[in-house]
């Protein structure tokens, strides 16, 4: 088998994801990832300096992937309507393909330093922002129902991706695909001229 430097340094992240969900960032020792993963200790020295280091970039690429297929939604131009869709549907899909990294991260994170802390608060605030932008577009051109403020909106549909890590379950009763169409259909439907009114 091939072990480019890409192949050791994805070896190294799974290895600890799995390890963190198993065992907790506590209970994982370095010297069980390197086991784990099967590559010598200076390999992973060489790509990470600690295990902390290991827990930002399970974090930091999740966070890229999500916020590329944003910025890739938002870069197509569709209405507003199309583009919640899309962004819903790619977060839900992202989130579900990555459950173990999001409860890893989730139930982890406060392990971070104030830095690092500050950069995952920097492109949480920019996911939100961006989404409550596009709602408040929506609510502007009349697309979407003023009726409820954009930010409840926005904390009602991403609060409900960021909860995924407590109770979606890739076996489960419904694909990933059908959850994201459900819960799609039911922000738009829920954003209608008129769903909001009295």
């Amino acid at each position: 088998m091939a072990r480019g430097p890409s192949t050791v340094r994805r070896r190294i992240l799974d290895a600890a994801v799995r390890l963190f969900a198993a065992h907790g960032f506590d209970g994982a020792s370095v010297q069980g990832i390197v086991a784990e993963a099967d590559v010598t200790k200076g390999a992973l020295y060489h790509y990470f300096g600690s295990k902390e280091d290991l827990l930002y970039e399970i974090y930091r690429a999740l966070i890229a992937r999500q916020l590329a297929d944003l910025d890739r939604a938002l870069a197509a131009g569709a209405p507003p309507g199309e583009t919640v869709r899309t962004v819903l549907t790619e977060l839900i899909l992202s989130t579900a393909a990555h459950i173990d990294e999001a409860k890893v991260f989730t139930r982890e994170m406060h392990r971070l330093d104030t830095a690092r802390m500050h950069a995952v608060r920097a492109d949480r605030r920019r996911y939100h922002r961006t989404f409550r932008g596009l709602v408040e577009s929506g609510q502007r051109t009349g697309e979407f129902s003023a009726a409820t403020p954009a930010e409840t909106v926005t904390i009602v549909a991403l609060g409900m991706v960021n909860q995924m890590t407590s109770w979606y379950r890739a076996d489960g009763p419904k694909t990933a695909a059908e959850l994201a169409a459900e819960v799609t259909g039911f922000v738009l439907a829920a954003l209608r001229p008129g769903a909001g009114a009295p």
